[in-house]
């Protein structure tokens, strides 16, 4: 018996330790581009292309540590470009949600002739790529005055995220039992009522883990907001990483910084928001 006990001691510890080696492993294909990345973001072109994966070389002040920073910022002129991103994933996120709730609770709860077609209007969304809808945009835009506006890029940003949202709203709201509702109607509570203290309080989970599909997808978005604005302070911070890509192509030291610059407010969203980011998305597929 003693044996039996030692031999499955022995292999949950291998067992343990595997999986500690396996972790380590995709940890560091993680976490390596981002470190070569912020290695190289502060070396001169000569130093890059004598030697791509060694560490910078001598610094000398403050000035110079920072010299492809202040050059990408500038060059770049991000200070605008970030806070039109800002702008629109704050805006597109919150009315993301908001339209994702109210359909979704239409839908689960509130059944007629016209909710199967409605939500499959919504659904079909979630097959079409963007690709394939890019030039209606433009012409649409054009069309009703929208184009190089921000409504112009905020009406399809938040069109584009509501698909998902409101599937995932739909599917998550069924699951809430019908008794609550009707226990509600029979207390004298108009649908609004029930929708915003009842549906919205218990959608907390879900409403974390559309916001971070919306954040990420809206953050990082460039093909559409490059077509439906030509005006440089209207665009967003990708389009401008991406001019550097242009005429300082040769300067990596520049384009490595850029690059770090957007990348950091991912970082700093996920770093902060990390407990509830894992906490909605857990119980978002639980529930769901």
């Amino acid at each position: 018996m003693a044996n039996i006990q030692d031999t499955k001691s022995t292999s949950v510890i291998i067992g343990k330790i595997v999986v500690y080696i396996i972790l380590g492993i995709f940890t560091f294909l993680a976490l390596y581009p981002i470190c070569w990345l912020l290695i190289n973001s502060f070396k001169t072109t000569q130093e890059f292309q004598l030697n791509k994966l060694g560490l910078p070389g001598k610094i000398d002040g403050y000035e110079s540590t920072l010299i492809n920073y202040k050059d990408a910022w500038v060059r770049g002129k991000f200070g605008g470009l970030i806070l039109n991103s800002i702008f629109y994933t704050v805006v597109s996120v919150a009315f993301i949600i908001m339209f994702s709730f109210m359909c979704g609770f239409a839908f689960a709860k509130l059944q007629s002739k016209a909710t199967f077609a409605l939500y499959g209007s919504f659904t079909i969304g979630l097959l079409m790529t963007l690709q394939c809808i890019m030039v209606p945009l433009f012409l649409m835009a054009n069309w009703t005055g929208l184009l190089d506006t921000r409504l112009g890029v905020l009406i399809p940003y938040i069109g584009i995220g509501l698909p998902m949202g409101v599937y995932l709203a739909t599917e998550y709201i069924r699951s809430i039992p019908t008794a609550l509702i009707e226990s509600a109607r029979i207390d004298g509570a108009k649908f609004f009522r029930i929708f915003a203290q009842i549906i919205l309080p218990m959608c907390t989970p879900l409403a974390v883990t559309i916001a971070i599909l919306s954040v990420t997808g809206t953050w990082n978005e460039f093909m559409l907001i490059n077509i439906l604005t030509s005006t440089p302070t209207l665009k967003s911070l990708p389009v401008g990483i991406q001019a550097f890509a242009g005429a300082l192509s040769s300067d990596y030291g520049k384009q490595f910084a850029a690059l770090v610059i957007g990348l950091l407010p991912m970082l700093a969203f996920y770093l902060v928001f990390h407990k509830e980011i894992t906490k909605g998305v857990a119980a978002g597929a639980v529930k769901g």
